[in-house]
């Protein structure tokens, strides 16, 4: 017990205190009946400039009284064994300190980037929209993302408003939505008759509202009781009425979302369904099964153009596009990658249109390629649902910029145009989430 209690005194000497120990004496004499004395401090602790901070200094520590002493050879080797863990610890933190100093400089690099093409943006380009737009100078401006005060405004122009959307239309589709709302609160369901049908076609009010409560949730601005909670919640019911045709469908809180962040809400409003009635959105949100197929055999040949060895992995396993792209292409990546990258993403996705989607998923798969090649099935698809959070915009438009959207001499375009000859509305498809 002796030798139990010292050793005790040895692993922790700064941390028992005088308190403990009497615990621990009283203890061991009401079992044995014989006394126990500490050790006297100076033979625990002598020659000592400093208290140790951590256990890295108790190397250097004389054993109790009562063991035997340390040899001159284990004393010096534990000196040296104690200095070498110092240095270490000091090029850590070296180390550590020129990688904070590097993310700063890059990061006040970044900020000082930023309001400089603020300024191009705003007193140049934004004057000049249709002049300049297209220009090689605003493209190249453009892929480096655009800063953050102008975004919506480009992102507006970028998108358009074919639909020619107004404020005050906006403002009676939210009146009808509201009455809709009313009346559902005050008509159970079991009194439905014709106003069933009617709330199927325009709204799906209670998935709007389990929706919203998963969007973006760490933010905490969209759920019940955010700031941001009522304006989402008036836009999707605005859209179902808006567009009964295509309703309510998962996914669509997270565009509206993105789109509140960076825009008014009657603004917000008209970018999001002109952008859901672009062709690619549409066949996505309809779920129209034979468009859909197109796009993911379009996908396939640059995937295999780009990337012929994953593709031969995924064919191998019968892992199809539909399994990892819906998901992607539903939210516009905006639920897949962190806020920031995903409004990047945006960015040049109002810039080049629906080819840009299929190209970022192209550069994800590009990004992870050497991991996706040692998994198999499951893992890949449990991995590309839910991406690792680490990824930086750097690495990923460093893999983008690699893809080449051009098989042979046809581009996006040419390629979809020649699939939708080709497959015929007969052919029936081989992914499995779309044959139910």
């Amino acid at each position: 017990m002796m030798v139990f209690l010292a050793q005790i005194v040895l692993q922790f000497p700064a941390e028992i205190s005088s308190l403990a120990f009497i615990s621990l004496n009283i203890e061991y004499e009401a079992r044995t009946g014989r006394t126990c004395k500490p050790p006297p401090q100076s033979s625990r602790r002598k020659n000592f400039e400093f208290e140790p901070l951590s256990t890295t200094a108790l190397i250097l520590e004389d054993r109790p009284s009562n063991l035997p002493a340390k040899s001159v050879e284990e004393a010096l080797r534990h000196r040296q064994e104690y200095d070498e863990m110092v240095a270490e610890a000091k090029k850590r933190e070296i180390k550590e300190a020129h990688k904070r100093k590097k993310i700063m400089k890059e990061r006040f690099k970044q900020e000082e980037n930023i309001a400089s093409a603020m300024v191009i943006w705003i007193n140049e380009i934004l004057p000049n929209w249709e002049v300049m737009r297209s220009t090689r100078r605003v493209r190249e401006l453009w892929w480096q993302g655009l800063p953050p005060s102008v975004r919506g405004k480009v992102w507006s122009l970028a998108v358009g408003n074919e639909l020619n959307i107004t404020p005050e239309l906006y403002e009676i589709f939210l009146s009808r939505a509201k009455e809709r709302w009313k009346s559902f609160s005050e008509t159970s369901s079991e009194n439905d008759t014709e106003g069933v049908s009617v709330a199927d076609r325009e709204a799906s009010l209670e998935l709007i509202k389990l929706d919203i409560s998963r969007t973006f949730p760490s933010l905490y601005i969209f759920q019940k009781g955010g700031p941001y909670h009522d304006v989402l919640h008036s836009i999707l019911g605005a859209y179902t009425c808006y567009r009964p045709d295509v309703g309510y469908v998962q996914g669509m809180s997270f565009i509206a979302a993105v789109l509140i962040l960076n825009l008014e809400e009657a603004d917000a409003f008209i970018a999001f369904a002109n952008l859901l009635n672009k062709p690619c959105q549409l066949a996505f949100f309809r779920v129209d099964h034979s468009m859909m197929l197109k796009y993911f055999a379009t996908f396939e040949v640059f995937f295999e153009e780009n990337l012929s060895k994953l593709f031969l992995h995924f064919k191998s396993y019968s892992l199809t596009p539909d399994i990892y792209l819906i998901d992607w292409i539903f939210t516009l990546y905006s639920k897949s990658l962190p806020l920031d990258l995903a409004c990047r993403v945006w960015d040049v996705f109002c810039r080049d249109g629906e080819e840009f989607l299929f190209r970022t998923g192209l550069g994800i798969l590009r990004l992870y390629e050497d991991i996706l090649l040692q998994m198999d099935f499951i893992h890949i698809a449990q991995f590309l649902t839910k991406l690792p959070e680490d990824i930086t915009s750097e690495k990923l438009f460093s893999c983008i910029a690699a893809i080449q959207m051009q098989n042979s001499t046809k581009k996006w375009t040419q390629v979809f145009a020649s699939v939708m000859k080709d497959i015929k509305e007969g052919d029936k498809n081989n992914s499995p989430a779309l044959k139910s």
